[in-house]
């Protein structure tokens, strides 16, 4: 219901809590979250497996769309029916840090860009999430 908050509080959960994603800002007008690299996030060669840049593109972008729904008075229920990133550089750890800006928001489908950057503020991967707005009112 629209009265009722997200349901995403200050701790992460699920997937994001497992890779260790940090919101730093949440809101329908752009979300920045960090995550800080290592281990755990490798793939067998040693890098940053792009698996965690698509998680936390399509992340960002679901955050971001649903508060802007709630910010409207809309149910802020979202999916992503598209999510394509580009991977541009690796790293093996530090910092990561990941933009959502809006590209479209209308009745029935959102477009979100993510800029996932380290802390030199290097580009390592860049992808749009296309997501459809759901409507979750009774009829």
């Amino acid at each position: 219901m629209a009265d009722e908050p997200l349901s995403i509080g200050t701790e992460p959960s699920g997937l994001d809590a497992t890779l260790g994603f940090e919101y730093q800002t949440m809101s329908g007008d752009g979300s920045v979250a960090t995550f800080d690299a290592g281990s755990v996030h490798h793939q067998p060669y040693g890098i940053v497996h792009g698996g965690t840049y698509c998680a936390l593109v399509e992340s960002l972008a679901s955050v971001s769309a649903a508060m802007w729904l709630q910010e409207k008075g809309l149910p802020p229920t979202v999916v992503g029916v598209n999510n394509s990133t580009d991977f541009l550089k690796s790293v093996r750890s530090g910092v990561v840090t990941g933009r959502a800006l809006p590209i479209h928001r209308g009745r029935s489908s959102q477009l979100w860009q993510v800029d996932v950057t380290d802390a030199d503020d290097r580009l390592l991967a860049q992808g749009r999430v296309r997501l459809q707005n759901l409507d979750n009112r009774p009829s």
